[in-house]
């Protein structure tokens, strides 16, 4: 039973985690970008924080919604959430759950899980060859 559930059930999970983390944070891009949802303002600028952080949630999202280039690319949005975290949120307080903080820690440690697990099965083998 326990075997089953390691080798069966938990690439599948990983998988499950890897997509809907990727659609949940592309989600962020599409609303800076597409404005969908809404967000009732304008675009930012690309050469800005906010836009280039678009530009990564949005094509880095579709890309690991994909399983394409899942390594490096898991690794570059852990990156962009710690420096989220650190140069937007923490400067407001100490508590994540204080400064809004929370979802960009959670991130951050997803992407980074996911930049050493890889894509999982059913996904397109990364940059490196491995799944």
């Amino acid at each position: 039973m326990l075997q089953a559930l390691e080798t069966v059930w938990a690439p599948r999970a990983l998988s499950i985690l890897r997509i809907v983390s990727a659609l949940i944070f592309m989600e962020h891009g599409t609303q800076k970008w597409l404005n969908f949802p809404p967000l009732g303002r304008a675009a930012p600028e690309l050469a800005s924080m906010s836009g280039f952080g678009g530009v990564l949630e949005l094509v880095g999202g579709a890309l690991l919604a994909f399983g394409l280039f899942t390594r490096p690319v898991a690794f570059i949005l852990s990156g962009e959430m710690a420096i989220a975290y650190w140069w937007s949120h923490a400067p407001r307080a100490f508590f994540p759950v204080v400064n809004q903080g929370d979802a960009a820690i959670l991130y951050c440690f997803i992407f980074l899980y996911l930049a050493f697990a890889g894509a999982a099965p059913g996904a397109s083998t990364d940059v490196f060859g491995k799944r």
